[in-house]
């Protein structure tokens, strides 16, 4: 918005052209995004406080958390107002990456709104029923896969996906796109969602994921980079940039509350969204596959889940002490900061591979 408000004064103030450059509104879109987040929280989080907006900790989890009850939750709201409020400031609006992107933040976070109030307002323990959860992810990724599948602007690339570790080769998935992109945003929400446990985790690892996909964003928008990284071109994805410099600025304030001991909580009004932009940040840079080295962390608590159900069911035996993975350690006795930053140290690891993998091929 204030692109278009400051760009036609660039021929009487020199200084203006600078915001022609992406590098340069994504460092104002970073500093906003974080300034918003250290203004607005105290406010929100005392809104949340006299309203009783308070988390229910679960009676079979660590013992450690039950002095948590209480503290608010739907933290998201801080989240999503030092992403949104920055990107629609600074972002070109008219770019089809930063609509799609920004429908998804808001399309997940509404739906995460929805399961926190259910939950939290009105007490229905398991708030927001699963299949209609379910709904909205499908619901989402059936738009945003039908809007790249069809657009002309994404013609000769809409079905295509870059496979790590290989130079000069795409995977085709032709009329199995669509569902690949709603499986990829359903899963990916879900895993920020799991990850949402410790104080300081998820958003910390959210943001390291988004420092990965800026870079990722710029150099898919640049002919030159792409050209020399023998990655698909994608011209306009460079404004994606932006959005993740806001996430990147977002998660840092966040994490000014929501590190150990937690002043707030997410909620699902924040993990939910979160969750859906990383993923659909993937789709829309054609690195469905690369998620799963950069969101490393969140695969391994999800898997964790599943492989703990699945013990349970087949031979009625328990693998880890409790899931997610995170519990796990908590209940072998480290300490949550230490399972945080840890796991903090793990997500580095697993971006630094992800970048890696553009020359290791």
């Amino acid at each position: 918005m204030i692109y278009y408000l400051l760009l036609p004064l660039r021929d009487i103030i020199s200084g203006i052209n600078l915001f022609r450059y992406i590098t340069f509104r994504s460092a104002i879109a970073a500093i906003t995004a974080l300034v918003i987040s250290l203004f607005v929280g105290p406010y929100i989080i005392r809104k949340l406080s006299e309203m009783q907006i308070g988390e229910q900790i679960r009676n079979d989890g660590p013992a450690t958390h039950l002095k948590k009850a209480g503290t608010p939750t739907m933290g998201g709201l801080i989240v999503l107002a030092a992403v949104l409020i920055p990107t629609v400031l600074w972002a070109k609006l008219d770019n089809i990456y930063i609509g799609l992107i920004l429908l998804a933040t808001i399309w997940m976070g509404a739906v995460g709104f929805i399961d926190d109030y259910l939950k939290v307002v009105k007490k229905l323990k398991k708030g927001l029923i699963a299949r209609y959860k379910l709904m909205g992810q499908i619901g989402l990724g059936l738009v945003v896969g039908s809007i790249l599948y069809f657009s002309p602007q994404f013609e000769g690339v809409n079905t295509l996906s870059t496979l790590p570790f290989f130079k000069n080769y795409e995977i085709d998935f032709g009329y199995l796109y669509i569902p690949m992109v709603i499986f990829v945003i359903t899963a990916t929400s879900n895993s920020v969602n799991l990850t949402d446990g410790l104080d300081g985790l998820a958003i910390g690892l959210v943001g390291i994921s988004a420092l990965a996909w800026a870079a990722i964003a710029y150099v898919s928008g640049r002919v030159d980079f792409s050209g020399y990284l023998n990655i698909i071109y994608l011209p306009g994805a460079a404004e994606l940039t932006v959005f993740c410099a806001s996430l990147i600025g977002a998660s840092l304030g966040f994490l000014w509350y929501n590190s150990y001991p937690a002043k707030v909580f997410m909620g699902d009004t924040g993990s939910l969204a979160l969750g859906s932009a990383l993923g659909t940040l993937a789709i829309l840079l054609k690195k469905e596959l690369l998620l799963l080295i950069i969101g490393g962390v969140f695969v391994a608590e999800t898997l964790s889940v599943i492989i703990q159900v699945g013990s349970y069911k087949l031979r009625k035996k328990r693998i880890l002490k409790m899931a997610p993975i995170h519990h796990h350690f908590e209940l072998s006795g480290w300490e949550e900061p230490r399972v945080v930053v840890r796991f903090w140290i793990i997500g580095i690891l697993f971006a630094l591979l992800s970048l890696a993998t553009f020359k290791i091929r």
